[in-house]
Order: structure tokens, then sequence, then C-alpha cells
């Protein structure tokens, strides 16, 4: 065991300390614990050398510890450098980041990756059938009443439709061959998309002759695409609620999440009122942006009959499936009026009052009946709308009517047939 210790030996001790340090060298000796110091510097004189070339040992090996450090610096700054272009890399690779749901609006409601190519032809399938099942019906109303000009209009729109169906299945092979780059992809599906959209047109010209043996609820609102531009309007605003009952026909398949049914903004809050299924959760009813979330599982494409009722009163809320209640709760939104004068939108989100649509949130499927009471209703008048009773009321706040409703989009009405089914 042996202790360090500096001597100081100069040309004379005592009052030679006190001359200078320039003349002064300093040696470091081991001295045992239990040794004595003075004999230890009578050693020290005899061992500079060695001690020179220890200290010049010690310098040499602080130098290279310094240079590792400096190397060890240089390569944690590289690392550092990659990082951060990783994470600026990966954050503009982020969905729906920085830019919100469109453009740099607010983002009210999230938002979820763009639908994939395969998505996008499932969905061109799903219109074109709708279209064909559209276009039965016609010949069945044609073959009632022999009309040669709706004949004629039927077999054109029929060839429209092949010639589509034609180039969904070009698509898909040059999908599968991966032959068609994105800028192209996204060109055929604008011209798809248009092509559609001027066909549902002429075929909804076409239904116009069915429309005065109707009688004027009887329709139904079909959104064949996932867009940000189909869309339909409730004409009149919603006055100031302390209780509702929301009640409507509904159809999809949709997947992930059928969508936006309907959405009420007012000035100021985009989401006083929401009906939505987005991604994987559950449909849920949003009342001044606060949420519950609805027991319902319809999303199998068969028509079915639902209903939401609420009161200010403790926020109690109900839902309704098929006539049956699947489930209730409260506090959503308690003590909190619906807002009156505001935007009722059907088959879109809003971020802005009337606006800001996001394709991601958009309604997928078919709608129908949308009534809007200013009470809560019963759950027998909740059944005999399910059943399509004869003596099953009309909204007090909102009927549904093809004179309340304006539509956008090549969104498309025609006539609805799951009463019809029913009785």
């Amino acid at each position: 065991r042996l202790l360090p210790l500096l001597l100081l030996l100069g040309p004379a001790l005592g009052p030679a300390l006190g001359q200078g340090l320039g003349q002064t060298r300093f040696i470091c000796t081991s001295v045992p614990l239990d040794g004595d110091v003075c004999a230890a510097s009578a050693l020290g004189t005899g061992s500079a050398e060695e001690l020179k070339g220890t200290v010049l040992q010690l310098r040499e090996t602080v130098l290279q510890q310094k240079e590792t450090i400096m190397n060890q610096k240089e390569t944690i700054r590289e690392l550092t450098a990659k990082l951060g272009r990783c994470e600026s890399q990966s954050v503009l690779e982020l969905p729906g980041e920085g830019k919100g749901r469109k453009g740099f609006s607010k983002n009210t409601m999230g938002d979820l990756s763009r639908p994939a190519a395969a998505e996008t032809l499932s969905q061109l399938g799903q219109t074109l059938q709708s279209l064909k099942t559209r276009l039965e019906n016609l010949e069945q109303f044609s073959r009632m009443n022999s009309s040669s000009q709706t004949n004629n209009l039927k077999d054109i729109l029929q060839n429209k439709i092949d010639d589509l169906e034609k180039q969904v299945l070009s698509r898909v092979n040059s999908l599968e061959e991966g032959k068609l780059s994105p800028r192209n992809e996204s060109e055929e599906r604008g011209k798809i998309e248009s092509t559609l959209t001027s066909l549902h047109q002429r075929i909804s010209d076409l239904e116009k002759g069915q429309k005065d043996n109707r009688p004027p609820d009887r329709f139904q609102l079909t959104f064949p695409l996932r867009t940000n531009y189909m869309y339909a309007k409730v004409k009149k605003s919603l006055p100031e609620m302390y209780a509702f009952s929301i009640c409507m026909w509904i159809k999809s398949s949709a997947s992930p999440g059928m969508g936006t049914p309907f959405s009420y903004a007012v000035p100021g809050q985009a989401n006083e009122l929401v009906l939505i299924e987005w991604g994987n959760n559950p449909m849920e009813i949003l009342i001044n942006d606060k949420v519950a979330k609805l027991p319902f599982a319809i999303n199998d494409g068969k028509w079915h009959h639902i209903c939401v009722t609420w009161t200010t009163r403790d926020g109690v809320w109900e839902a309704y499936q098929d006539g049956t209640q699947t489930g209730n709760g409260e506090n959503l939104a308690p003590y909190h009026p619906i807002k009156p004068q505001g935007v009722l939108v059907l088959g879109q989100e809003q971020d802005t009052l009337g606006g800001g649509f996001d394709a991601t949130q958009a309604f997928v499927g078919e709608l129908a009946h949308f009534n809007v009471w200013d009470r809560k209703l019963s759950p027998g008048e909740v059944y005999g709308l399910a059943t399509c009773s004869s003596k099953a009321l009309a909204g007090n706040v909102i009927a549904w009517a093809e004179a309340n409703i304006d539509i956008y989009g090549g969104a498309t009405k025609w006539t609805f047939e799951a009463c019809r089914q029913l009785n």
C-alpha cells in the first residue's frame, strides 16, 4: 500500500520556497503509509530520470485518450445528424401530420390512411353493381309502361356499364402486373369517376319518370364512392333543441367503417351533432364534441333501421336497431342544448360550417327516411318506424321528403325498396 507524495525539491528549503516557483522541480514518488517522508525525498533525487520517463508516458497516454474522445464525439455528431434526418423523414411520411385533413384546415375528427388501390377497385365494383340494380328496376318499370324511349335509354346505359366493367378489369390487370404508376393510377381513377358521375346523372334523369308514381318520401340516397364531393344537404336547419330523436334506414358494407351518415355544424362548433363510424371504431354519436359509442351491428350490406334519442337533462341517450333498444347511457353533453342556425349534411363530416369534407370519413352506402324530432320517441313509435307501419310518424323538425333535400357531386336519388320488402 503506497501513498503518492509530492515533494518539493529546490536549492534550499524554507525561505527558498518564496523566491519563485520558476526554479522549483516537482517529483512524484511513492512512500509507504508508515514510511519516512524525508527518507523518501532523498530516494526521489536518485530516480529523477525514471520519474521523468513515467511522466512522459502518462502524458502520451492522456493525449491518446483525448484523441479517442474527439473521435467518439465526431461519431456521435454523425449519428445524431443521421437520426435527425430519419426522424424528419418519418414525420413527413406520417398520414395526416402537418396538414390536418385537407390543406391546412383544422382536423376535428382525426385522419385515416387513404384507401389502397384494391379498396378503390372494390368500391368501383360495388358502384357498378348498384347501377345494374337500378337499371333492372328501370327495366321492370319500362315493361309496365311500354315506353320505347325508356328502353332505348336503358340499352345505352347498359352499354356504358359494360364499358366501365372492362376499364375496371383492365385496371386490375395493370395493377397486378405492376404496369400502372401512381400518376397513371390517379388519372385512370379520375376518368372512371367522371364517367360514373355522368352515368349516375343519366340514370337519375331516367328515374325521374317514376317520380309521379311514388309518394314524396319513398326515395333513398346512394353514395357509391368514398369521395369528398358527394353529399346531400338538408334545406332546413335545426332549431334549438333540448331533446331529439333521429331515425333513418341505412345500408352499407364499406370497410373500414361506413363513414358519416350525417353531421350538423354550427358557427364555432363543427361537431355539434354527428353520427360517424370511421376506421375500426364502433359507430359514435357526438354532441358538442362529447362522444358516446353506439352498439350497432349494421355493416353487413343489408337494410337496417336505427334510432338515437337524447335529452339534455343528465345527457340520457338510447340506441335502437331494427326496432329494438340495443343500448343506453347518460352524461352525454348534459345540459347542453343543440344550437340552432347550423348546416345539416348527409354523407359527409364537416370540418367547417358546410364544408371541409374528407374522403376518408365520407359515408359509403345508401340512406333513407332520415327524420328528426325535438322530443324522445317512445319504444312503440320506434318499432312502428322500423316495421314500416302505416301509422309511423314523420319528423316534426326534419321530415324525409325530396323537396327538403339538395344533392351534390353525383350522389343519387332513387326508389326506396326496404319497406316494400318488409311488407
